[in-house]
C-alpha cells in the first residue's frame, strides 16, 4: 500500500518550492548577469526567453505557495527544471563527468523530484 503526505508535510514542501522558485524568477528579472548566461545558452531571443521564464517561476511560485491551480502551475515548472538540467548541467556530464554533474545538478534534481511528488499527491 502506498504511504500518502501528511498535509503539513505537504504543505511545507510546496513552501519550499515556491521559496526556491519565487526567489529564481525575481532575481532573473532584477540581476543583469542573468542575460550573458541566457545569451551563452545560444537561445533565441536570449532576453525575451529570461523574462518567460522568470515571469513563469513567479506566477507558479506563488500558485504554489497557495496551492492553487497545482494542474496548471507544475508542469511549465517541470519543463523548466528540465530544460535547465539540459542545457546547463548535460555539458558537465558529457565533459568531466558524472560526480562534478551529480554535484552541479543537485538542487535541479531534488526541486524535480519535489515537483513530481505535488503533481502525484494532486492527482490523489
Amino acid at each position: 500500500m502506498e504511504k500518502q503526505l501528511s498535509q503539513p508535510l505537504f504543505t511545507w514542501i510546496c513552501y519550499c518550492l515556491a521559496f526556491v522558485f519565487l526567489t529564481s524568477g525575481m532575481m532573473k528579472l532584477v540581476v543583469s548577469d542573468f542575460k550573458v548566461r541566457f545569451a551563452e545558452l545560444g537561445l533565441p531571443f536570449p532576453e525575451l526567453a529570461l523574462f518567460i521564464v522568470a515571469i513563469v517561476e513567479v506566477a507558479c511560485g506563488m500558485l504554489i505557495a497557495r496551492r492553487f491551480y497545482l494542474h496548471l502551475a507544475v508542469p511549465p515548472l517541470i519543463l523548466i527544471m528540465l530544460v535547465a538540467l539540459y542545457l546547463t548541467k548535460l555539458p558537465t556530464l558529457l565533459h568531466q563527468g558524472v560526480l562534478p554533474f551529480l554535484f552541479e545538478a543537485r538542487l535541479d534534481i531534488v526541486m524535480f523530484v519535489l515537483l513530481l511528488v505535488i503533481w502525484n499527491k494532486k492527482k490523489l
